[in-house]
């Protein structure tokens, strides 16, 4: 089923495509509120822009430098002012404090968040040898990655103004680090991710789609700010920022409910990935298909394996 090492469709986007367009009326986010975390710059301001302009009645952006949310805020504020609230948030992911502080804010002005889009990441430029680190530097990798991101979704799915039966959107910004064995220099920050994107997988098993739908993506290598300042702009074949954007939309909408619990790539054709057999049969018989887990069996029923 493999067409290249990248890609599970023929079709490798590195741009936005019509099928995510966020100006498609089917992609509409008309009435919901939208928190991106991360939302100050690169990719997440980019999602912030795709959301406003697919209609979102309300976006909160977080972001650790207050400066830099509130100059984002102001620009989407000028670029959307007839149609989205745009509120700006300082906040860290790795502080429960500052966590449990901004969703106290939000329930305080009686906003319900309805997408989250967790977007924020602690990155390490260089780490060649894992054992040679120091343990609270390794660990802050998961502190952030891991336990802020946890927290961030725990708030979400119990906002106390979220009616019975009220379905919501998590969409969650990974990395193809995740698939790298070994991750040169990555250890940490690739490990750190794939347990989130693992633990997200399993949530999904707990939370049915009709209750929060749960997709994790890897965005593309786009040179954002974050990239510029570690990376030469001739090192890659960068992407547009418009892909992982508007494919955000689109992971929110409910044309994208049959991936719940999966990690799949902003790369790969939605269409093909819709219209493919192949896929869509291991997607129905695999429970691992697409998730984070060790290789090797393709199936192992928990009932089956306690009675063995």
């Amino acid at each position: 089923m493999s067409f290249n090492s990248l890609s599970i469709t023929k079709t490798y986007h590195r741009d936005t495509y019509a099928a995510i367009s966020s100006t498609r009326p089917a992609l509409s986010q008309a009435g919901r509120t939208v928190l991106i975390t991360g939302g100050g710059s690169g990719i997440g301001f980019e999602i912030a822009r795709s959301f406003a302009k697919a209609g979102a009645s309300r976006i909160v952006i977080m972001g650790r430098r207050r400066s830099v949310v509130d100059s984002a805020a102001d620009k989407l504020r000028e670029e959307f002012k007839n149609s989205t609230e745009i509120i700006s948030q300082q906040g860290d992911i790795g502080d429960d404090s500052s966590v449990t502080a901004l969703w106290d804010y939000l329930n305080s002005q009686n906003i319900l968040v309805e997408v989250l889009i967790l977007n924020a990441a602690h990155f390490f430029p260089m780490a060649p040898d894992t054992l040679r680190m120091d343990k609270a530097e390794v660990m802050k990798a998961f502190d952030v990655n891991v336990g802020g991101n946890l927290l961030m979704s725990t708030k979400f799915v119990d906002q106390p103004l979220r009616q019975k039966g009220q379905k919501l959107h998590l969409v969650n910004v990974s990395t193809a680090g995740i698939h790298m064995n070994p991750a040169p220099t990555q250890n940490p920050y690739a490990s750190s991710k794939a347990a989130f994107a693992a633990l997200l997988g399993r949530i999904a098993d707990e939370h049915p789609v009709e209750d929060v739908q749960i997709i994790s993506f890897h965005p593309g290598v786009q040179y954002s700010e974050s990239a510029a300042s570690h990376f030469d702009k001739n090192l890659f074949k960068w992407d547009e920022m418009a892909l992982p954007a508007d494919y955000a939309v689109w992971a929110a909408s409910p044309e994208a409910a049959w991936l719940h619990g999966r990690f799949v790539w902003a790369h790969w054709d939605v269409e093909e990935l819709r219209s493919n057999k192949a896929i869509t049969d291991r997607l129905a018989t695999e429970s691992g298909f697409l998730r984070v887990g060790v290789q090797g069996l393709t199936e192992v029923n928990p009932g089956e394996f306690m009675n063995q």
